[in-house]
């Protein structure tokens, strides 16, 4: 009698697929930039955290293009983006607010907060899946990072007590949108155009203020 699990994939067979090489360097951007935050270097990580939302978002575009996956193939690499969402887009963005609050005990809630929500919002996605072609409930994580990006470009202007403050109630407030029994749209089509846009105009501008810093 054949055994059908001799049958059964290895696990690094999944790693050729394309869309899942794409999520894999997504995550290997959150993983420079969690780097980059521990270190208190924030315009390098916060570049990672952009590219780690572009990545997100090409891995999907480049797996509905692709032709002859199997149903297993997109399991996996549904499977395997979910996980690395959180990475992304919850540990990511909670180390980012430890760092900035210099490690103190009273950053340890709020970054709590960020993770555990996403994991709430990643796990009810898995389940139920979109409301419908083009409408999420709650906030879909990968805007966090794009929030986060946009909201550090105004940390020059303020104290680091008081951006301390702005990005602690910025992360709560993603936090309650993520779960937050609201719709909201899934971004497709042109929009990835002005991802793209977004991506490179503030990579150039943590960029330079990288480059200012190290002057």
């Amino acid at each position: 009698m054949t055994n059908p699990k001799s049958h059964q994939p290895t696990i690094l067979s999944f790693a050729g697929d394309l869309p899942n090489i794409c999520s894999l360097i997504g995550l290997l951007c959150a993983v420079l930039g969690i780097y980059y935050a521990i270190l208190g270097n924030f315009p390098a990580a916060i570049i990672g955290m952009l590219w780690a939302v572009f990545f997100d978002w090409s891995d999907g575009i480049i797996a509905r293009r692709m032709t002859g996956r199997t149903d297993k193939d997109r399991a996996f690499g549904g499977q395997l983006d979910s996980l690395i969402d959180i990475v992304s887009f919850g540990i990511f963005p909670a180390v980012l607010l430890l760092s900035y609050g210099e490690f103190s005990l009273w950053f340890v809630p709020g970054a709590f907060t960020i993770v555990a929500a996403c994991a709430i919002r990643l796990s009810y996605f898995n389940v139920f899946g979109l409301l419908d072609d083009s409408t999420y409930l709650g906030l879909a994580v990968d805007n966090n990072g794009i929030i986060l990006a946009f909201v550090f470009l105004f940390e020059v202007f303020f104290s680091e007590t008081i951006f301390s403050v702005i990005l602690y109630t910025t992360c709560m407030c993603i936090a309650a949108l993520n779960v937050a029994s609201i719709r909201t749209p899934k971004f497709t089509g042109k929009w990835v155009y002005v991802l793209s846009v977004y991506t490179l105009g503030l990579t150039i501008i943590y960029g330079w203020r990288l480059w200012s810093e190290l002057q």
